[in-house]
C-alpha cells in the first residue's frame, strides 16, 4: 500500500511532518483498517442494544455511542441493521458531531449532508424534538441520504437538493448548530479507499480550498447569534484545515475557536510557504491550535481534522446581513393548521390540489394509538404526505426533496402508508403489530420480500380495544419496526419494499 502513495502527497507530508514521525505515519497505511458502528439511540437504548448485540464490540473512546467491531463481522448482514438500530460508520468519522453538542429542541443543519451517516448521528442526539435540515447540491447522493434517514427512523428532517447561497434568504440567522462536512481532497481516506488516490491526483487542493471558504463564509449567515459550527475534513491538507479556519477568524471576529480536547492539535506553523502564502492575524494563529488532527498513526481510525467555532451571543447588526461575497455558486456540494392539510403546501413545480385527509385520519384512528405526528402540521405536495417539524421557515423556491416526515399518499380515496411511516414509528404506537425474533426464519424472509404465515394469535393488538386483526400490520423484529404487512386469514402480505429488500 505505501508505494502507490502519490509521490507529491509523500513528499508533502515528510516535509510537514518531519522523517521520524513520518515513518510512523507510513507504517500506519500496513495496519489493518478499523470498522466501526454507531447504535442509534433514536430507536433503542446503548445498554439495551449491547445487551442483544451478536457481535464482537469495543467502546470508540470519542463517540459515546460508537464502536468497533471486527473485520470478520457483517453487521450489515443482519436484521437489526435493516431495523435501523445502528449505522455502519468510520470511527473517526464519528467525532465532528460528537463536538457539535448537539442538544434536543435545537435547530440543526448539516450542509453537506449526504450520504447521511453524520445526518442521523444528530438526529439521533435531537431525540425527535427540534428541527434537523439536511442538504447536499448532488442529486444522485441525496437518494443515499433520504434512504438512511428513513432506515433510521427520523422523523424532524427536511431534505434540500440546493446550492448554499440559495438557502440564505430562507435560514438567516436560523440555525443553532451548523456542520460542515467539507468536500476536501480526501487524504485521510487513502487507507480506506485506495481510489480516492486517483481523486487526488485529478483534483487540486486549491479547487477544494476556494469551495470550503466559500462555504464557511455561507454557514456563518445561517447561525443564531451565540450558535456553534463545526467544520470537518478527511484530509492532511493545512491549506484545507487551519489555513480555512485562521482565514475565517480574521474575516469573522465574532467567531471564536472552541479548543478539542483528546486528537492531536492544530498546527499554525504549518501555514507558511509553499503550502500556504497567506498571512494571518497573531490571534488567528494562536486559536487554531484549538482545532483538533485526528492521525491514523496515533488513533484507531483514519485522518480527519475538525474545528469547533463559536458565535458571539450578541453580534453587531451590521454582521447579521447577507454577504455578497458568499452569495456566489461554490460549487460544492411554513405552512401550518387546516389550510396546510387541504394541500395547500405545494412542490413549485406540482399543481395546487385539494387533497381530502379523511382516508388519513381513518388510517390513524384503525391503527395508530397515539399521534405520532401532528395533523396540524401535515403539508401535501401533489398526493402525498409529510408531518414538518415545527418553527421550519417558508421554503419556496428551494429543491425540497423532503419537507418532513413522508406519511404516506393519498390516492383516490385511499391511504396508503409510506416504509418511512413504518420505520418512524414504534411498536407501542401501532394497534396492530406483529413482532418477530431476529432467529425467526420469517424474519429473514419478510426482508426478503416474501409473503408470510402468521397465526391470528400472533398479532399484537389493544386489549382494550375489540379490534379485527385484518388489514395493515407494523412487523418488527424484536419490537422494533421494519416495515408494513397486510394480514388476512392466517397470511401477511408482504409490503416490504423492493429497493430494500435482503439480497
Amino acid at each position: 500500500m505505501t508505494k502507490q502513495l502519490p509521490a507529491l502527497f509523500r513528499e508533502k507530508m515528510i516535509d510537514l511532518l518531519g522523517e521520524d514521525e513520518f515513518e510512523q505515519f507510513l507504517e500506519s497505511y500496513d495496519h489493518p483498517r478499523t470498522f466501526g458502528l454507531r447504535v442509534n439511540t433514536a430507536k433503542i437504548d446503548k445498554a439495551d442494544f449491547l445487551a442483544k448485540s451478536p457481535f464482537g464490540l469495543s467502546a470508540v473512546p470519542w463517540a459515546s455511542e460508537g464502536f468497533y467491531y471486527e473485520e470478520g463481522e457483517r453487521p450489515g448482514k443482519h436484521p437489526y441493521y435493516h431495523a435501523g438500530l445502528y449505522y455502519i460508520q468510520e470511527p473517526s468519522a464519528m467525532a465532528p458531531v460528537e463536538l457539535l453538542q448537539v442538544r434536543p429542541g435545537e435547530r440543526v443543519l448539516d450542509l453537506c449532508a449526504a450520504p447521511g451517516g453524520k445526518s442521523t448521528q444528530i438526529a439521533a442526539k435531537l431525540q425527535g424534538e427540534g428541527v434537523l435540515v439536511v442538504n447536499d447540491i448532488h442529486s444522485d447522493r441525496v437518494k443515499a441520504l433520504v434512504k438512511n434517514l428513513e432506515l433510521l427512523g427520523v422523523r424532524n428532517a427536511v431534505v434540500l437538493n440546493e446550492k448554499p447561497e440559495r438557502m440564505l434568504k430562507a435560514f438567516q440567522g436560523y440555525f443553532d448548530k451548523i456542520l460542515i462536512d467539507a468536500p476536501c481532497s480526501g487524504e485521510g481516506m487513502f487507507r480506506k479507499e485506495e481510489e480516492m488516490m486517483l481523486q487526488w491526483e485529478r483534483h487540486s487542493v486549491q479547487e477544494f480550498a476556494s469551495m470550503q471558504r466559500v462555504l464557511l463564509g455561507q454557514a456563518a449567515q445561517m447561525l443564531a447569534p451565540g450558535g456553534m459550527i463545526v467544520y470537518s475534513t478527511c484530509t492532511f491538507s493545512p491549506e484545507e484545515n487551519e489555513a480555512q479556519i485562521a482565514e475565517f477568524l480574521d474575516k469573522h471576529p465574532a467567531f471564536d475557536v472552541v479548543p478539542v480536547e483528546g486528537f492531536g492539535s492544530g498546527r499554525p506553523d504549518w501555514l507558511r510557504a509553499p503550502w500556504c502564502e497567506e498571512q494571518f492575524s497573531t490571534r488567528a494563529l494562536e486559536a487554531v491550535v484549538g482545532t483538533a488532527r485526528l492521525w491514523p498513526h496515533r488513533l484507531r481510525g483514519e485522518g480527519h481534522y475538525v474545528a469547533v467555532l463559536r458565535q458571539d451571543a450578541v453580534v453587531e447588526a451590521g454582521d447579521a446581513g447577507i454577504d455578497a461575497d458568499y452569495v456566489s455558486a461554490s460549487g460544492v456540494g411554513k405552512r401550518s393548521g387546516r389550510e396546510a392539510l387541504r394541500g395547500k403546501g405545494r412542490a413549485e413545480t406540482s399543481p395546487r390540489a385539494l387533497v381530502s385527509l379523511e382516508p388519513l385520519e381513518a388510517f390513524s384512528g384503525e391503527l395508530l394509538r397515539s399521534e405520532p405526528f401532528a395533523l396540524s402540521r401535515l403539508v401535501c405536495y401533489g398526493e402525498h404526505a409529510y408531518a414538518s417539524p415545527a418553527g421550519l421557515p417558508e421554503l419556496h423556491g428551494l429543491k425540497v426533496v423532503r419537507p418532513g416526515w413522508y406519511i404516506g399518499a393519498l390516492h383516490r380515496g385511499r391511504f396508503e402508508p409510506s416504509h418511512a411511516l413504518a420505520m418512524g414509528l414504534r411498536m407501542l404506537e401501532a394497534k396492530r403489530a406483529l413482532s418477530l425474533a431476529s432467529s425467526d426464519e420469517r424474519a429473514l424472509r419478510y426482508l426478503k420480500g416474501e409473503t408470510l404465515e402468521v397465526a391470528e394469535s400472533e398479532i399484537i393488538r389493544d386489549p382494550d380495544v375489540t379490534q379485527a386483526a385484518k388489514g395493515y400490520c407494523l412487523v418488527c423484529i424484536e419490537d422494533h419496526p421494519v416495515g408494513w404487512g397486510k394480514w388476512h386469514d392466517g397470511m401477511l402480505k408482504n409490503e416490504y419494499p423492493p429497493g430494500w429488500r435482503w439480497t
